[in-house]
C-alpha cells in the first residue's frame, strides 16, 4: 500500500496536535490579512483558538451568503487574504467569484487523484469545465502536480473528446460521473477504442452504486472526491482490494471538519447527520467555520486502507431546507431557536403538509417526558419565532430519523 505522503498515516493524536498548532496561526492570518475576518474576529485572541472547543465558539460563515458578501465587498467579500499572487479568476453560477494563486496544487486534489490510482506518467482526460468556472483547473493543476499529462477536454463535444481518447490513449478520466458513460458510449458508437481509460476520479454529481458497477464491468475503477472551489479538497474515497471504494470518504489533511445541526452552531456527535462545516488551512483563502450547505456524518473508526484520518459518509443532501409557509419563509435557524429556548428538546423536526388547501405545520420534538404544558410552551415559542402557528407533538428520544432534516416539506402540487 502506498500513500500520497506521511500525513495520511499519522496517529490520531499527532494529527490533532498538528492541526491545533496550525489553527491559531490560521486564525491570526485571517484576522490580520482578510478584511472581513478582521471584523468577524474583533476581540478574538488567535492564540486562544487552539482546540475544537475553542473553534466551536467562532461564528459560522455560510456559503449561502457569499453572493451578498461579494456584492458588498468585491471581488471576494473580504474573506481572501492579501499579499498573494493571484493567478486565475473564476465565476461560478450564483454568481460566486473564486480565485487561485500561482503555482502548485492550490486545491490539494492531488491527494484524491493518488488515492484513485493515478500516478506520475499517466495521461488524464479532464472533462470538467475550463470556461470561467474553476472545475477544470482544479483537476488540471492537481494532475500536473502529480506529473501527469492532461487532455483539457472540458464539457460537451463528446465526439471530439472520444476521438482524443482513442488517439492519446489516456489511462484516467476526471469529470462528472455520468459524462464518462457519454464518452464511452460515443466511442463505441463511432467504433473507437477507448479502453485505455481504466481509472477515474469523479465529482460534481451522484455516483450511484449501479453506475459504479457498470463502469467496473467496462474495466474502469471509479472513485469520487468531495471538493469545492473555495475550500478545495474536503474528502475522498480510497480503493478496496476488489477494485471498488471502501466505505466512507477520508478527510483531507488540510482541513478541519465539524458536523453541525442545520441552522445552529451545535456540534453533533459521531454518526449524527448534519451540515458539513469546514475550516481551511489555506493561507490565501483562510475560511473559518465555512458552512457548505451539504449534509453528511462522521463515520466511526478508520479506513482499512491504512489512512488514519476521520471519514464522512459522503454527500447526503442539502442542509438549506428553507421553505415558505402561508407566504412566509421558515428557516432551519428558526427551528433551532425554538429548540434552544427549551432544553428539554433533544431533537426536533418541522413537517409541513397541506390539508384542505391550507398549509399545516407540525413540530415533532424528542423529549424524555410527554408533558402537555411543555408542548404548549413550545407551540408558543414556535408562533413567536416563526410568526406562524403550528401543532407540537412530543415523541420519545431517538424516534426521529437521523437524516439531518430539520424542515421536512411534504407538500405536493400535482
Amino acid at each position: 500500500m502506498s500513500f500520497y505522503d506521511d500525513l495520511e498515516t499519522r496517529s490520531a493524536a499527532q494529527r490533532d496536535a498538528d492541526l491545533m498548532a496550525a489553527l491559531p496561526e490560521q486564525v491570526a492570518n485571517a484576522k490580520a490579512k482578510a478584511p472581513a475576518y478582521g471584523k468577524i474576529l474583533a476581540g478574538v485572541g488567535p492564540a486562544d483558538i487552539n482546540s475544537l472547543e475553542a473553534l466551536a465558539k467562532l461564528p459560522v460563515t455560510r456559503k449561502a451568503l457569499l453572493v451578498d458578501l461579494q456584492a458588498e465587498a468585491p471581488p471576494f467579500g473580504g474573506l481572501e487574504a492579501t499579499g498573494f499572487d493571484v493567478a486565475r479568476l473564476f465565476q461560478s453560477p450564483g454568481p460566486i467569484y473564486e480565485f487561485s494563486v500561482a503555482g502548485g496544487d492550490f486545491w490539494r486534489i492531488g491527494r484524491a487523484l493518488f488515492a484513485a490510482g493515478i500516478r506520475a506518467g499517466d495521461t488524464v482526460h479532464n472533462s470538467f469545465a475550463y470556461h470561467l468556472t474553476p472545475g477544470g483547473w482544479m483537476l488540471d493543476s492537481a494532475a500536473r502536480s502529480l506529473g501527469c499529462a492532461v487532455i483539457p477536454g472540458g464539457t460537451g463535444n463528446s465526439e471530439q473528446q472520444a476521438q482524443a481518447i482513442a488517439h492519446y490513449r489516456p489511462q484516467a478520466y476526471c469529470g462528472t460521473p455520468d459524462f464518462l458513460k457519454v464518452l464511452l458510449d460515443k466511442g463505441a458508437a463511432l467504433g473507437l477504442d477507448c479502453s485505455s481509460v481504466v481509472k477515474a476520479l469523479v465529482s460534481g454529481g451522484a455516483l450511484f452504486p449501479q453506475m459504479r458497477h457498470d463502469y467496473a464491468d467496462r474495466g474502469v475503477a471509479v472513485l469520487q472526491c468531495y471538493a469545492t472551489a473555495d475550500l478545495g479538497l474536503i474528502a475522498y474515497e480510497s480503493e478496496a482490494p476488489d477494485g471498488f471504494a471502501r466505505e466512507g470518504m477520508i478527510l483531507d489533511e488540510g482541513v478541519i471538519v465539524e458536523i453541525l445541526r442545520p441552522g445552529s452552531d451545535e456540534v453533533l456527535a459521531e454518526g449524527e447527520v448534519g451540515e458539513v462545516v469546514v475550516t481551511s488551512l489555506n493561507p490565501a483563502y483562510p475560511l473559518l467555520r465555512f458552512a457548505t450547505g451539504d449534509l453528511s456524518a462522521i463515520l466511526p473508526g478508520q479506513s482499512p486502507c491504512g489512512r488514519t484520518n476521520r471519514r464522512i459518509k459522503g454527500w447526503m443532501g442539502r442542509a438549506d431546507q428553507t421553505t415558505k409557509v402561508k407566504g412566509m419563509f421558515v428557516r432551519p435557524e428558526q427551528v433551532a431557536a425554538v429548540v434552544k429556548r427549551h432544553p428539554e428538546i433533544q431533537r426536533a423536526r418541522l413537517t409541513v403538509t397541506r390539508t384542505e388547501d391550507r398549509d399545516v405545520m407540525l413540530l415533532s420534538c424528542e423529549a424524555a417526558a410527554d408533558d402537555a404544558a411543555l408542548a404548549h410552551s413550545i407551540a408558543e415559542s414556535l408562533a413567536d419565532i416563526c410568526k406562524l402557528r403550528g401543532r407540537v407533538e412530543l415523541t420519545r428520544p431517538a424516534s426521529l430519523p437521523n437524516d439531518g432534516k430539520v424542515i421536512d416539506d411534504q407538500r405536493t402540487y400535482d
